[in-house]
């Protein structure tokens, strides 16, 4: 139960590619930060700085929706897929 309020209340934080490589996990529940470079910087002192450059090159989606405004205010709740350069075309 405490999982899901800590979901419900923060944000849930899901990995792909090389971000998934990095981080050491597929998804993760975080405390609410507030903007996308907040979240950052708590995730890179979390998981190291090989994550820090990942992130720096990702694209976002939250809840979805591309998010390109890294000072924006992220929603509560939010899930948030990080998402690095794919290689192809």
């Amino acid at each position: 139960m405490a999982d899901r309020l800590t979901m419900r209340d923060g944000l849930t934080v899901r990995y792909f590619a090389g971000a998934r490589a990095a981080a050491g996990v597929d998804e993760e529940a975080v405390p609410l930060s507030p903007s996308l470079d907040r979240l950052a910087e708590s995730l890179v002192d979390q998981h190291g700085p090989r994550l820090a450059t990942v992130l720096a090159a990702a694209s976002y989606l939250v809840d979805g929706v591309a998010w390109h405004d890294r000072q924006a205010p992220l929603p509560q709740g939010a899930t948030i897929d990080v998402l690095p350069p794919f290689a192809g075309g």
